[in-house]
């Protein structure tokens, strides 16, 4: 059965025996579509612009395997991994940032902000330029880089539970010391990895191929069905975490989990493209204010990130082409417009 409860437009979907039971905020599904269709509507614009164009008729042959030869090894080789790397990677950060904002209360609580991101970076940074190793290697280093990152900030902040303003403070403080460390790591290297590294460390996704989108994709799916699965608590833990606990949340456990999965969302994107900033910062509060919603939701807040990424690296191939830039430079570009209007505004308030 299904009612609308008013007031807020609210779906609640449950079956007689009670096991199943989700809330469907009206709202946040009018925003999340028409966002959901501009995200597809841009990654079409992508796999049809470019020095060889290809018509959408073509794309939709490539996707049958019915395009002309060469158009199909374009579509399907050179510029579908790409794209659907923006849309998942975007996703992931977007998400990422609303796990981080929720647990902090705080719209600058996001991993590029409080050093997750810096961290993930230090890890894989590290095994590049001393292993050289592949995906798995990086993707393992970024891991373990950031969650490594994640709890110092949280053990340095803990004083009778983890309070969002103080994780922010030393988060600012840590990210600050890991990227002079990871600086002095490519001033140590060789010229020609401290290059490579330099520019993957600026967030690009530049020649990215099936065999590097497609192990990230998967670990980003898995993740993101593990965080939707405990988005319910991290709901209740907004409220604080003694309506939290007397709703039958266990409040550090369940930050501890979020920590954890917000860190391998983040992980997983830098593995492969490097840390890109701003997209975590944005995308939750964007969509927020959009579905004027209460507190951070999940879907929307991925959907957004979707949305940023693609159409930032849209951008980036094409506002200098035949230049490519890194999809990075486009989003600090973004992100730090919007990081001056999320400073005023928050100073307003004060």
């Amino acid at each position: 059965m299904s009612r609308i409860d008013f007031g807020r437009p609210t779906v609640l979907l449950h079956n007689r025996g009670r096991s199943l039971s989700v809330r469907l905020d009206v709202r946040s599904i009018l925003v999340t579509i028409p966002l959901l269709l501009a995200a597809l509507t841009v990654a079409v614009v992508s796999l049809t612009t470019g020095d060889f164009e290809v018509t959408v008729p073509q794309v939709l042959q490539a996707f049958t395997g019915d395009a002309p030869g060469l158009a199909q090894t374009i579509v399907m080789e050179w510029r579908l991994p790409r794209v659907l790397s923006a849309l998942v990677f975007g996703a992931a950060l977007g998400m990422s940032g609303g796990i981080f904002q929720s647990m902090t209360r705080n719209p600058l609580g996001s991993p590029d902000i409080i050093g997750f991101n810096t961290g993930a970076y230090t890890g894989a940074l590290i095994v590049m330029l001393t292993l050289g190793t592949g995906y798995l290697g990086i993707a393992v280093g970024a891991l373990v880089g950031g969650i490594l990152t994640a709890l110092a900030v949280y053990l340095l902040a803990y004083r009778r539970g983890s309070q969002g303003f103080r994780l922010i403070i030393v988060g600012i403080g840590i990210s600050a010391m890991l990227a002079a460390f990871n600086h002095w790591l490519i001033l140590q290297a060789e010229l020609e990895a401290a290059l490579a590294a330099a520019v993957w460390g600026a967030g690009s996704l530049n020649g990215i191929t099936w065999e590097q989108a497609a192990p990230a994709a998967v670990v980003v799916v898995v993740v993101a069905l593990a965080t939707l699965a405990v988005a319910r608590r991290m709901q209740l833990l907004e409220m604080g975490d003694d309506a939290a606990r007397a709703l039958g949340v266990r409040a550090e456990p369940t930050r501890l989990l979020l920590l954890v999965l917000g860190v391998a969302l983040t992980a997983a994107v830098t593995a492969v493209a490097g840390p890109i900033a701003f997209v975590a910062l944005a995308a939750p509060q964007l969509a927020r204010r959009l579905s004027r919603s209460a507190g951070i939701t999940l879907v929307p807040s991925a959907v957004m990130g979707a949305f940023l990424l693609v159409a930032s690296d849209l951008a980036a191939q094409r506002l200098f082409a035949p230049i490519q830039l890194p999809v990075g430079v486009v989003t600090v570009c973004i992100g730090g417009i919007y990081l001056v209007w999320l400073l005023a505004r928050e100073a307003g308030k004060s």
